[in-house]
């Protein structure tokens, strides 16, 4: 399992890793037409473009074998509201269902950790959905902390899965 910074030279793939991954994870958790919707606004060519230009953004692709198997973004301007020391934030990690289980996000988010650190960040963030105890403990054995309640606010998104914890990692 490797981790490969995305760069705009490999847009495509990324827009292709990101859909494919979100999709087979969260298709079912919005009405109508939310999920095209949602696709387009995070994942299409203009934000990616902008974001992949940002030099406090970073996209990762999740890769085994040479195949990419989900991705990762990071940002490394957090809201100084969550604290007060030098933090960033996990805002998504995806890795395709089939890989799930095997160890992969626990390897990548070690790695993440790690790169964090080495960049001087103090606090680690991040949201996971309140209903999704899988997720929640798989954090918590990272070392993740409750840290606060928030809403997802976004249009066509169930609004029994809006609830969000906030998690936090003193680094």
């Amino acid at each position: 399992m490797k981790l490969l910074r995305a760069t705009i030279n490999n847009i495509s793939e990324l827009q292709e890793i990101c859909t494919k991954a979100y999709s087979q994870v969260f298709a079912d958790h919005w009405t109508k037409n939310g999920l095209e919707l949602y696709l387009e606004h995070e994942f299409g060519t203009q934000r990616l473009h902008s974001e992949l230009k940002n030099d406090n953004v970073e996209y990762y692709f999740i890769t085994k074998n040479d195949e990419n198997i989900g991705f990762l973004k990071i940002n490394y301007t957090s809201s100084n509201k969550l604290s007060d020391l030098d933090n960033c934030e996990l805002e998504k990690i995806y890795i395709l269902p089939k890989y799930s289980g095997m160890g992969i996000g626990k390897t990548v988010m070690n790695k993440i950790i790690t790169k964090i650190k080495h960049k001087g960040k103090k606090a680690f963030f991040l949201c996971v959905i309140d209903t999704n105890t899988n997720a929640i403990a798989f954090y918590e054995k990272l070392g993740f902390q409750f840290h606060s309640k928030t809403r997802l606010e976004v249009t066509h998104f169930k609004e029994e899965l809006r609830g969000m914890n906030r998690m936090c990692l003193t680094l």
